[in-house]
């Protein structure tokens, strides 16, 4: 149980620093700078700013899901040395 909790908070912890540095980046970097898809139905403008937010929290979803996926080889697998 002791070790649940603390996956748990390490979770939270990723998720609300993820959350903090996706509003810092989108905050500090313009809309009105990014670059242009072209395509056959017309362009689309992806500003630098969504990017940046939607990579932090996809950083902080890939944290997450490598540290259960690191809990569920280790209560599954046995390993006592995989810490």
């Amino acid at each position: 149980m002791d070790q649940t909790f603390q996956l748990a908070f390490r979770i939270a912890i990723v998720w609300a620093a993820g959350f903090l540095v996706a509003v810092a980046v989108r905050a500090m970097l313009p809309d009105q700078n990014g670059f242009t898809l072209t395509g056959h139905d017309g362009t689309l403008f992806i500003p630098f700013s969504r990017i940046g937010f939607w990579t932090c929290l996809l950083a902080a979803l890939t944290v997450t899901a490598l540290v259960v996926g690191r809990a569920l080889v280790a209560d599954i697998g046995g390993w006592t040395n995989f810490h």
